[in-house]
């Protein structure tokens, strides 16, 4: 069974945490909730209660998945245990996969120097490596990269394909095609984009 590891700090945005989460376990994917501490708060006060504390244990995991939120992506940036863990697992060539503020993360650890990426809006402006795009998902290589909040679902579902997960019968337990307004066959043609190219 294919395994993801997402990173919870404190300040974390509990929308696109616990969307990420979610969509993976209903698609039968393993996804533990590696925090900062047992217990973290999130950007809204939400305190979320971790599978494991942060180290080097995710380095046995197939993804790892950086959610946003301003605090919790400049703690993942100033740690230099993630610093070190995203360094091995790029080594190994895991996914690494970021969104909203998080990719600031990514540019510390210097994956995004010539890479296509997104992030939250304005962050074209503060991170100076790689190309920015505006695309809800961005895949260059193993680097995975979207938007914010509202795209949580499309980046989650992209990210259970990368895993070969079925993500089109969560979609639809989910009613993610009538909630959203996009159809089966162009759900990810309009918001993917891999290699600097559309899908």
């Amino acid at each position: 069974m294919k395994k993801v590891a997402v990173v919870v700090a404190p300040g974390f945005e509990e929308g696109e945490t616990l969307t990420i989460v979610d969509i993976m376990r209903r698609a039968h994917i393993q996804c533990d909730m590696f925090g900062f501490d047992k217990v973290v708060q999130g950007g809204h006060d939400i305190e979320v209660a971790c599978d494991d504390v942060l180290s080097e244990r995710v380095l046995d995991y197939d993804m790892i998945v950086l959610p946003g939120g301003y605090g919790g992506s400049r703690a993942m940036r100033d740690s230099d245990l993630m610093m070190d863990l995203l360094h091995q697992m790029n080594e190994k060539g895991k996914y690494i996969c970021a969104m909203c503020a998080a990719p600031i993360v990514l540019e510390r650890a210097g994956l995004l120097e010539g890479k296509n990426f997104t992030a939250y809006q304005g962050y074209d402006q503060k991170i100076h490596q790689g190309n920015y795009l505006e695309d809800k998902v961005v895949i260059d290589g193993q680097i995975v990269t979207s938007r914010g909040p509202a795209t949580a679902y499309a980046f989650a579902y992209k990210l259970v394909d990368l895993l070969d997960g079925d993500s089109l019968a969560v979609k639809k337990r989910m009613i993610y095609f009538n909630a959203f307004d996009v159809k089966e066959d162009e759900s990810y043609e309009a918001c993917c984009c891999i290699d600097g190219e559309g899908i």
